[in-house]
């Protein structure tokens, strides 16, 4: 059902039955790394190419995520996934291996979200059972392909984020037991003009506060409704300004209960700049930590708002500003 203008409300509630969160050696010295269901000490997971080892994690996430559900690759209905990489290539090289009816998404760092979702819409209106939503990222593949390749060393400014290498995956299905989707809030593009690759967090956060404002418009919620409000990957930068904007257009959210993924995945002693970033940033966080709080019953209603800065090397290259997008999806535990 729609709510307000751009939000879906789930009437039948669709369950995610399971998760999972696959990360590599950077996320494992982080401080959420008992959250996570695979770490790997190579970036490479023994392929030839940065490419072919994100295309691993997420495939590893899926499989992870469908075992954990006590389900087979063939009694999934769809995959939808996205990703940072030319062509969501990710997620369709995995699509390919898991041999899933497939949907590419292209949300940026938004596509966890976007995924979940679009995954609760289909559930929610009968045309699956069982969906899985996905999203991954690679540090070494994100830095070769939008800013500088690692080996050439280029010296990072302190707006600079680290891309999460790992994926997220989760199990959507009309009934069983686990946290429920509840709504989604479908982002517009907001642009404010900024064209710095080094400073996505500033460029995000004007869509965050758009979605997130949406969401409450639509909902007719106080933000002290939900017990966690976590934003996708501002990071420090991102996630301050996003406040300071909430607060300037009179929606106080209280300290306690605002984070950002991109903050809550490294430590402040790891080399990140100003935090984390990427697909797998929300991904894994959401699918891991933050729904591992769910069923411990330290969090009862949680809204996750995914950003995404929808550059590419083209529209860089044309000095083109970036356009950011956020969705937001609201999850609780029934």
């Amino acid at each position: 059902m729609l709510k307000g203008h751009q939000t879906w409300v789930f009437d039948n509630k669709p369950v995610i039955i399971a998760s999972a969160a696959a990360g590599g050696p950077f996320e494992a010295a982080g401080p959420l790394s008992n959250d996570f269901d695979i770490l790997h000490k190579d970036i490479w997971l023994g392929q030839n190419s940065y490419e072919k080892a994100e295309k691993m994690f997420l495939e590893q996430a899926c499989e992870k995520a469908i075992a954990k559900a006590s389900m087979k690759k063939e009694d999934i209905q769809f995959f939808l996934s996205g990703d940072l990489m030319n062509q969501v290539i990710s997620s369709s090289f995995a699509a390919r291996t898991l041999g899933m009816p497939y949907l590419g998404l292209f949300g940026a760092c938004s596509s966890a979200m976007e995924s979940l979702a679009l995954a609760s819409l289909i559930v929610d209106n009968k045309f699956a059972d069982y969906v899985l939503a996905a999203a991954s990222s690679h540090n070494a593949a994100a830095e070769k392909q939008f800013r500088y390749p690692t080996e050439y060393g280029s010296q990072k400014p302190p707006t600079a984020q680290w891309t999460v290498t790992g994926a997220g995956a989760a199990v959507v299905a009309n009934q069983g037991k686990g946290p429920s989707v509840m709504a989604a809030t479908i982002g517009r593009i907001i642009d404010m003009g900024l064209s710095d690759p080094f400073n996505m967090g500033a460029a995000m956060a004007p869509a965050a506060v758009d979605t997130t404002e949406a969401h409450f418009r639509d909902m007719q919620l106080d933000p002290n409704h939900y017990d966690v409000i976590a934003t996708g990957d501002l990071g420090r930068v991102g996630h301050r300004i996003a406040g300071d904007l909430l607060l300037e257009h009179g929606m106080k959210i209280p300290r306690e209960i605002f984070t950002d993924c991109g903050l809550l995945i490294y430590s402040s002693e790891q080399p990140v700049m100003a935090g984390g970033s990427g697909c797998g940033c929300s991904a894994t966080v959401t699918y891991g930590h933050l729904l591992h709080r769910m069923k411990k019953g330290e969090i009862n209603k949680m809204l996750i708002i995914a950003t995404g800065a929808l550059l590419s090397p083209i529209s860089y290259q044309q000095k083109e500003s970036i356009p950011c997008i956020a969705h937001a999806v609201a999850i609780e535990m029934l």
